[in-house]
């Protein structure tokens, strides 16, 4: 059997730390039970980054769908920075202490897919990118990572049932096995235009055998017009100078009248290697440092009991929410007023009602309702939705 975890039990809280499990026993066989305000951000993000591409909500949604508990939580996609409260949950304790092993897990692994390949759409410019990482971890989080890879910018996604979950086709070109198979690059390239349906771009490897230049140049007269690109897959204990390989491969092609071939690269690349070919390459195939993406380690920490702050130290308490100015994307961290006994002088005080940003510019509230007593109350976007938002965030000189 597959060492996995049934979805029932994930949504039943038994994917959970056996010290929640053991804090629940407790409350009840007390008899207490209070309402819990708690909420989830990073102090600190990987590598220094100094943002990250919010993904899993669409989960968390899901698994805490159906259970009395109020959530307040940024739009998927969203890019935040440390310290943001980037989810907030209410309720009482015993109703979804048990969830918060299984809701950080959800958020953890797939902010960090999102923002690896945030960071790599910023690396490649205008070049496609295509995830071709599933291989590198378990295949049951395979639609999850290529999802989130898929919203944080890449293009395309190589599993299937990952293309299915997103509402796309599947990318791909050819693998070594193909040409091992039938003993020849052109064979190969032959075979996959007279079999696969011609909507498919004709991509031939040619690192299998002989030399890049020379297979490039055998195959691009061979599909006679018909090549859309030659992909470089090189492994590093041959690959010398990738660049001058590209740029060699490049120039012979041009010389002979095969300047519409594209190229693409592929094998072992992160943003340097994407930076530094973007100039020759026309697309790039990036799997394990999307795939194996470090984990943004957020943290659930209660904030308010009963009504009341209430933090551990080293911890704001209280609830909150983050403006960010729709002008030049500043943010603010203020204290939630929302009673109605609070004057608005007060708010005014702690920034909760300031018209505008220094910039000029008007703030609005990034927490936004997402189920109220259990009921998802917010419309989930499509994953091309949520991409098109992290994309237009992406363009900010800021993040550049």
């Amino acid at each position: 059997m597959f060492h996995i975890a049934d979805p029932k039990d994930i949504k039943s809280g038994r994917t959970t730390d056996v010290y929640f499990a053991r804090t629940v026993e407790i409350l009840k066989k007390k008899g207490i039970d209070k309402w819990v305000r708690a909420e989830f951000f990073a102090k600190n993000l990987p590598h220094d980054w100094q943002w990250a591409v919010l993904s899993g909500i669409e989960e968390v949604a899901y698994l805490m769908e159906g259970k009395p508990v109020n959530i307040r939580a940024f739009n998927e996609g969203t890019i935040f920075k440390p310290y943001e409260p980037v989810m907030e949950i209410e309720g009482m304790y015993t109703d979804f202490g048990v969830f918060e092993t299984a809701m950080l897990g959800l958020i953890c692994q797939a902010t960090g897919v999102a923002t690896k390949a945030a960071r790599i759409r910023l690396a490649a410019g205008d070049r496609m990118v295509v995830s071709f990482g599933a291989r590198r971890m378990h295949p049951a989080v395979a639609p999850m990572i290529e999802r989130s890879a898929y919203i944080g910018g890449c293009d395309g996604v190589a599993v299937i049932v990952s293309a299915e979950l997103i509402e796309t086709d599947p990318m791909g070109t050819m693998p070594h096995a193909l040409i091992l198979v039938l003993g020849d690059t052109v064979e190969a390239i032959k075979a996959f235009d007279e079999c696969v349906d011609k909507k498919v771009k004709r991509v031939a490897l040619i690192d299998t055998f002989n030399d890049e230049k020379f297979e490039a140049l055998r195959v691009a007269e061979a599909m006679k017009g018909k090549l859309y690109a030659v992909r470089l897959d090189t492994p590093a204990s041959r690959r010398g100078n990738f660049y001058r390989i590209f740029e060699e491969v490049r120039w012979e092609l041009d010389l002979r009248g095969f300047k519409d071939v594209k190229l693409f690269a592929s094998g072992g690349l992160d943003e340097k290697e994407v930076m530094e070919l973007k100039s020759l390459v026309d697309a790039f195939g990036v799997g394990t440092c999307i795939s194996n993406a470090p984990v943004v380690d957020f943290a659930m920490d209660i904030m308010e009991i009963d009504g009341k702050p209430m933090a551990k130290r080293g911890k704001w308490s209280g609830a909150k929410e983050i403006l960010r100015c729709r002008k030049c994307g500043s943010d603010k961290i203020v204290p939630l007023w929302s009673k109605p006994t609070v004057s608005a002088l007060r708010q005014r005080q702690h920034g909760c009602l300031d018209p505008k940003c220094a910039c000029g510019g008007k703030y609005e509230g990034l927490l936004q309702p997402l189920i109220k007593k259990g009921k998802v109350v917010r419309k989930l976007p499509t994953p091309k939705a949520i991409r098109k938002y992290v994309l237009e965030q992406l363009k900010r000189k800021s993040l550049a």
